[in-house]
């Protein structure tokens, strides 16, 4: 096994079916028995983060890109039957508990910190949840972190709405430094130099119209976006977080079904992640150093 110093921690981004680049981070962190203290994951950054946590190495990209084009689980007849774009059944039932069963024995004895980020529809606010008990719980948390805004349903959590942390919250970097992680890994779903160009607009009142402070959050979130990604870009220059991210502009779009691509881009992520512990990673007998 090799461990990270327990300063270290690893923050994963969301961008839904771009996290198939995450996948392909975390199945090369897994060939090389890398292991943190801390792992921070928001929306699909915690789909794909509690595999790596469960060290199911493969698990995510099964999940990403041999079950959608088995089962074809992203798509507006979903949207239209179930009000759902993505059949969350499948993923967070059927899978979990029968397709490929997750590891709850292992998750649960880990003494790994993994953290998830959802977004709280009363305050507007991200909420950070950890749970190590309650298996029902733990996919509730997960489920309601990927709930994307308009094309899925609300998820409670605890009796309180919530929807996909990336509204608020998308790269959770500065939580992990007030969690106490002074150095982290930090996983974008984006190349260098990404910055959203759709500007912010109001959202209608008709929507979330019981939830006004989720309203007003989704009507800053590419603005909060790209002010994180500013930040993210400060602190890798000073030389307080290695990125992980994509090397050119990605191609992949957040509910991609050409499975084509996305093997393409599962595979960047592994070459990139090894690219990194090539350069940064000094191993040694039982410890693994990642900041010189």
């Amino acid at each position: 096994m090799i461990t990270i110093d327990n300063q270290t921690g690893l923050v994963l981004e969301g961008g839904g079916m771009r996290g198939v680049f995450t996948c392909g981070v975390l199945d090369c962190f897994m060939d090389y028995d890398l292991h943190f203290p801390y792992t921070i994951g928001v929306s699909a950054g915690a789909c794909n983060g509690v595999s790596f946590m469960s060290r199911q190495r493969g698990r995510a990209r099964f999940s990403n890109i041999d079950m959608l084009d088995q089962y074809h689980y992203i798509g507006i007849k979903h949207l239209l039957i179930k009000r759902n774009i993505m059949d969350f059944d499948l993923l967070f039932q059927e899978f979990p508990e029968h397709i490929l069963p997750f590891d709850y024995e292992t998750y649960f004895a880990s003494e790994n910190r993994f953290v998830m980020v959802t977004t709280n529809c009363l305050t507007g606010k991200a909420n950070y949840f950890e749970e190590k008990t309650d298996k029902n719980r733990l996919l509730n948390i997960i489920r309601a972190s990927c709930s994307l805004p308009f094309v899925c349903p609300i998820t409670y959590i605890d009796d309180v709405p919530m929807l996909d942390g990336g509204i608020v919250d998308s790269i959770p970097l500065e939580r992990a430094f007030q969690d106490g992680f002074a150095k982290n890994v930090v996983v974008l779903t984006r190349n260098y130099g990404y910055r959203k160009d759709t500007k912010d607009i109001r959202v209608p009142s008709f929507f979330y119209r019981k939830y006004p402070n989720v309203r007003e959050a989704l009507s800053h979130r590419c603005a909060a976006y790209n002010n994180q990604l500013e930040y993210v870009e400060k602190m890798e220059a000073a030389g307080k977080v290695i990125v992980i991210r994509p090397e050119k502009p990605v191609q992949v779009d957040r509910i991609e079904k050409d499975t084509h691509k996305l093997k393409t881009f599962y595979e960047e992520g592994y070459e990139c992640a090894e690219k990194i512990l090539s350069k940064m990673v000094k191993i040694r007998t039982d410890s693994c150093k990642v900041f010189a």
